[in-house]
């Protein structure tokens, strides 16, 4: 299965909390987690269409790079998710129902087909931005962290809105994290 780039127009960010200024170029973005499907020919096993998980963040890197994208800061996936706009969910401003995301409370309590939530998509038509997996980003933290977007089926819904950030050790691999990947375009 071939990965689809869609572009996502630059501006400039109002990031994190503080609504701080930080420019962001026109990229490429990956319209869905990269799947185990796109990983074809490599050693793991997985749902075809499921994101794929378990990665480091080391592992996450290495395969972006091999799968010709990189991990977004977390400037860049705060202004993919939620624009110039700044929405609060990547699909607009009404609240977290089942049909827009996989996340605590839909039932499923694992991961699902990237594509499985048509309605939650962003307006330049990226899949699963909010829920199914958090995302790796290049965004290093203190303590040898890094910083996690976008929520996991086990995440309770405001863990998913576009200014969420979490984080994890860098050396953890997880069921619940995945990647999605950037490029110039």
């Amino acid at each position: 299965m071939h990965i689809e780039w869609l572009e996502v127009p630059g501006g400039t960010c109002r990031f994190g909390d503080d609504a701080r200024p930080v420019k962001v170029g026109t990229l490429l973005w990956t319209r869905t987690p990269i799947t185990y499907a796109q990983l074809h020919g490599e050693r793991r096993a997985g749902p075809e269409l499921h994101p794929v998980t378990g990665m480091t963040h080391a592992e996450a890197t290495e395969t972006a790079r091999a799968l010709g994208g990189r991990l977004p800061t977390s400037a860049e996936w705060e202004w993919m998710a939620g624009g110039a706009a700044r929405r609060r969910w990547p699909w607009g401003e009404q609240g977290w129902t089942p049909e827009l995301a996989n996340l605590r409370g839909r039932g499923l309590d694992t991961t699902c087909p990237v594509d499985s939530h048509p309605a939650g998509a962003t307006p330049e038509g990226l899949l699963d931005v909010a829920g199914n997996v958090w995302e790796w980003t290049a965004r290093s933290t203190m303590g040898g962290g890094v910083t996690l977007r976008g929520g996991s089926y086990a995440s309770p819904p405001l863990y998913a809105r576009t200014t969420f950030r979490n984080a994890a050790p860098a050396e953890l691999a997880s069921p619940g994290i995945g990647i999605r990947l950037v490029r110039q375009s």
